[in-house]
């Protein structure tokens, strides 16, 4: 339920807020991977900071002082046999070194500074013998061999002392080391755990917007080529209460309203959807105004309302439906876009064509017609070539197959002053036309009084 109220609330907010929110979380979670990151490079810096400055020197002034132990006591023993002041010098040097070297320990091991001493007093001791030794006289070679061992004692005393600072620096860097490492791959695996959730919100918030906008657009074009072919009675359910949510409510008005205009303008028959009466009118009242000469044609099927009571409504109708296609097709072959096709009511309909086309399409409509009726009656009908019905008179009669008849009135070389006059002739030609036999069309010639039947 949580889930379904926050997705109803994002669909809420506007379209700015959308992006702020879903931008917000990738910065909050970017501050996120940057503070982990900062907070164990800091440590790692730290730890780095602790071996560099602390560790290392310890280990390097351990190993120093070891090997200037070593040194003394070589320098010492050349000059205990050879009295070189070079090797007193040398000696002396070695000295110098290993206090420079124990001055380090001695800064570096504040929390040992015991063991510090220690050395101090061992190496003061180790000096002390050499001092000795040096101001001695030895007579014999076990009196040598004592002082060496006794030199020796204490050297390995020092060089304990000093290699168990060594040994405790080394140890604490190689625990450091795998500190270092186990931070690093902790730090690798928050940051990458982070990212990969970032990823996910970034991808779940970058669809959820997405599809927040991006499909109600595509129900709104969707909607927009469905009214542009004259289906005003589609419209999507969109709930956005964003700009895109004000958009659809205002085009849901202007749905309303084209239709609303729509049926008042071309008043449409409600079986052929082709517009009506009032819309006829109108159109042909444009079109007489304009300097275009065209041509009116009034198109009524003969014996038609027998055919309905005979057969009744429903597949009258259906002649009605296969009348308008074959009109329809007829105007799409061989007229143009400007072609305009009127439903009057019944059997009664209207092409309003340039006087270049109507007679193809007049010719193509009576052809057509005449092809497809038949379908319509029954076979012994069809065969007989006529129904029994009873006429307006009430007797019955033989009524042949139905046939079409068109009536044109163009105003090429003349000119009509009002749309009346168009009606008026094109009724007094199909009225003509019906008293024919045979499908066919009749044009308004006055002044030559022709005709044209179905060739």
């Amino acid at each position: 339920m949580g889930s379904i109220k926050t997705g109803k609330r994002f669909f809420n907010l506007n379209i700015g807020r959308k992006l702020l929110l879903g931008y917000s979380t990738l910065i909050l979670l970017t501050i996120l991977i940057a503070f982990f990151a900062l907070h164990y490079l800091d440590k790692l810096n730290s730890i780095n900071e602790s071996i560099t400055q602390k560790n290392i020197p310890i280990i390097n002034a351990s190993e120093n002082m070891i090997e200037s132990v070593y040194s003394q006591e070589l320098y010492g023993n050349r000059y205990y046999i050879l009295k070189s002041n070079k090797m007193m010098e040398l000696f002396s040097n070695s000295q110098i070194e290993f206090k420079k070297h124990l001055n380090i320990l001695n800064e570096l091991l504040t929390e040992d500074i015991e063991k510090v001493r220690k050395i101090q007093s061992i190496y003061d001791e180790y000096n002390t013998l050499f001092r000795e030794w040096f101001l001695s006289e030895i007579e014999s070679t076990s009196d040598q061999k004592k002082y060496d061992k006794i030199i020796f004692e204490k050297q390995s005393q020092l060089i304990a002392q000093i290699q168990g600072i060594y040994n405790q620096a080394n140890l604490d860097q190689n625990q450091k080391n795998i500190t270092l490492s186990l931070i690093g791959m902790k730090a690798f695996r928050i940051i990458t755990i982070i990212c990969i959730i970032s990823i996910i919100i970034g991808i779940g918030a970058a669809l959820r917007i997405t599809q927040s906008i991006s499909k109600p657009i595509v129900l709104l074009k969707n909607a927009t080529h469905e009214i542009s072919k004259g289906n005003f009675d589609h419209m999507p359910h969109i709930k956005n209460k964003d700009e895109i949510g004000d958009l659809a409510h205002s085009f849901e008005e202007m749905r309303k309203r084209l239709k609303n205009i729509e049926e008042m303008y071309l008043d449409a028959n409600p079986l052929t959807r082709l517009p009506g009466g009032i819309a006829i009118e109108n159109v042909l009242k444009k079109r007489i105004n304009s300097t275009v000469p065209i041509a009116f044609c009034l198109v009524d099927l003969d014996h038609f309302k027998i055919f309905n009571d005979y057969y009744g409504y429903v597949r009258g109708n259906e002649v009605i439906k296969k009348t308008a296609e074959i009109i329809e097709s007829a105007s799409k072959k061989f007229g143009t876009k400007s072609d305009f096709i009127g439903h009057i009511g019944g059997d009664d309909f209207v092409i309003i064509t340039s006087v270049k086309h109507f007679e193809r399409i007049c010719q193509f409509i009576i052809d057509m017609f005449d092809r497809l009726i038949v379908e319509f009656y029954d076979k012994t009908d069809l065969d007989a070539g006529f129904i029994l019905e009873k006429s307006r008179s009430g007797i019955k009669q033989k009524f042949t197959i139905m046939t079409i008849s068109i009536a044109v009135v163009t105003n090429k070389g003349k000119k009509f002053k009002h749309h009346i006059e168009v009606g008026e002739i094109a009724a007094e030609l199909k009225n003509y036309a019906k008293s024919l036999p045979s499908s066919l069309f009749i044009v308004d010639r006055r002044r030559k009084n022709s005709k044209r039947t179905k060739s």
